[in-house]
């Protein structure tokens, strides 16, 4: 077997590779793309960082890959889609710059409060400015944290050492795990109005992108000071400019843009701005441990001892793969539309198996479906192998039921997922062994396919009201493709389905709320 690393890697985690006998590894960093697309017909293994770019033809260039490692946490560089269709198990090390990341978000955050870096400056330059560098205290004051999650909590933890108080937002994360951790829920809106800091600490997703635009930034408390060692992107970079330049937002501290390098950027003219180069991982520790993690995972994988934060690839035993496999893609679509589809806190997910696939080991479905459920809001951070871990640090109680009776369909996966505001069920078949559908959500019955652009409107159940979204969707080039309803009684309360074959624009979307009799509507993405 033979691994290719092109990006630079620890010597600890080169290490690692010397005592498997089995595996020869190559270390050959600056390689442009012609040069990787050329040599990489040769290897089993990839290993990169975040310089290397992992695209389409590099892939299909790879006839011997078995497996792409990214020694680090976001996969941007790395076209998964292609990698999936290619048989490609795609890997990242999520767990390494933890502690890292966190204490560089603290870092950021003194920096901006005590003005440190233009007092150093200015002391530099011969100056002796001390009232011009006031700054202030984090003691007493409210951090609101977007994104519970490992380094969310790390950053939460040494804010309240501060005596901070911490409100977080995180809709995967239950109302008792919060308790746990001392810090109190809140949906985005009150974080926004009442946080003296806001720390953003989730993925880059089509949900999270520009999550912090001119709207969000409207609610917050004048005066604010906003932190990102997160992903470029979640913060709309034209609004920011704005709102520091008129004096909402008192400062801001950046360490990654939505263009990288963002040597061009206004933001970094502005002295109320603290920018650091993407240094969120760049400590020793941290480049020692993820290397080692990705090591240790892509020689766990090549010689055949199992797979550890494989991104894309789901734990199915050869036997009944081949069976359970448009299983595990349904289940991984309810996940995800039960996820875009529910509002609060979630804090419990139920999975009834009916039917003949109740007889089934049904566990690699089970994940399929929390990893469907988490990925609309933690993206590249939530896997087949991780899933149910990340749920259960959450306080989401997972339950499975199995029943071999079948009732109106041969086969049957139920999703009923509850929440701190509500409870919704979600039911899906598969007909002709491949065919998924949709068959309920929550009381109405409907036939869908889960794919694509979706477009879930509850209305009432009168004549016209389908016209009007048509002509809606028309006037704006968006085609439907396929469509379903569902309701209780003629003239009732009833839920209409849309496939369409392009996004909905938040513009068209909000017209189609407004209309009336149409009490609500949501752009589903699976």
């Amino acid at each position: 077997m033979k691994v290719l690393v092109s990006d630079k890697l620890a010597p600890e985690g080169l290490a690692v590779f010397k005592k498997e006998k089995g595996i020869q590894v190559d270390v050959k960093t600056g390689l442009s793309h012609d040069e990787l697309k050329k040599i990489i017909r040769d290897y089993d293994g990839l290993i990169v960082r975040s310089s290397t770019k992992v695209t389409k033809d590099i892939i299909a260039a790879g006839k011997k890959l078995k497996i792409i490692g990214r020694a680090g946490v976001g996969l941007d560089n790395i076209d998964v889609e292609a990698a999936s269709r290619g048989g490609i198990v795609v890997m990242n090390a999520p767990g390494g710059n933890t502690i890292s990341t966190a204490e560089h978000t603290l870092s950021m955050i003194l920096a901006l409060s005590r003005n440190i870096p233009l007092a150093c400056l200015s002391l530099r330059e011969g100056r002796w400015d001390r009232k011009k560098f006031m700054g202030v205290e984090l003691y007493g004051k409210i951090l609101g944290v977007i994104g519970l999650g490992r380094i969310g909590i790390e950053v939460a933890r040494r804010a309240m050492s501060f005596g901070m108080k911490v409100l977080a937002f995180d809709p995967y994360l239950s109302l008792d795990k919060v308790k746990t951790l001392n810090v109190e829920a809140v949906d985005l809106k009150k974080l926004l109005k009442q946080s003296d800091y806001i720390s953003i600490h989730t993925p880059l997703t089509d949900e999270t992108k520009h999550l912090i635009s001119d709207k969000e930034m409207s609610l917050m408390k004048k005066g604010v000071r906003l932190v990102n060692c997160a992903r470029g992107g979640i913060i709309d970079e034209e609004a920011l400019f704005k709102n520091l330049k008129s004096g909402r937002i008192a400062g801001c501290a950046l360490d990654v843009y939505e263009k990288e390098p963002p040597l061009h950027s206004p933001l970094l003219k502005l002295d109320n701005v603290v920018a650091t180069p993407h240094l969120g991982a760049s400590t020793e520790e941290a480049q020692v441990h993820v290397a080692i993690d990705m090591a240790k995972q892509i020689s766990d994988g090549l010689m055949g001892r199992g797979m550890c934060n494989a991104v894309n690839a789901p734990c199915l035993r050869p036997e009944v793969a081949e069976l359970l496999k448009p299983y595990v893609a349904l289940a991984e679509r309810l996940g995800s539309l039960q996820s875009q589809l529910v509002s609060g806190q979630i804090s419990r997910v139920k999975i009834e198996y009916r039917g003949d696939i109740g007889g089934y080991e049904t566990a690699p479905i089970t994940v399929a479906c929390i990893k469907g459920l988490l990925t609309p809001f933690m993206g590249d951070t939530v896997n087949y192998v991780n899933a149910c871990v990340l749920a259960k640090d959450r306080g989401i109680a997972v339950e499975e039921t199995k029943t071999e009776r079948i009732e109106n369909f041969a086969n049957l996966i139920a999703v009923k997922v509850a929440t701190s505001k509500e409870e919704l069920d979600v039911w899906g078949t598969i007909f002709a062994r491949e065919d998924a559908r949709i068959v309920k959500i929550d009381k109405y019955y409907v036939e869908a396919h889960p794919k694509g652009y979706m477009l879930i409107i509850r209305n009432r159940d009168l004549p016209g009201i389908v016209g009007h979204i048509g002509t809606l969707l028309g006037q704006n080039r968006i085609n439907i493709a396929e469509m379903t309803f569902g309701r209780e009684k003629p003239g009732g309360a009833a839920i209409t389905v849309l496939n369409v074959d392009s996004s909905v624009p938040a513009g068209v979307l909000e017209k189609i709320k407004k209309a009336k009799n149409i009490f609500d509507a949501k752009l589903i993405k699976l």
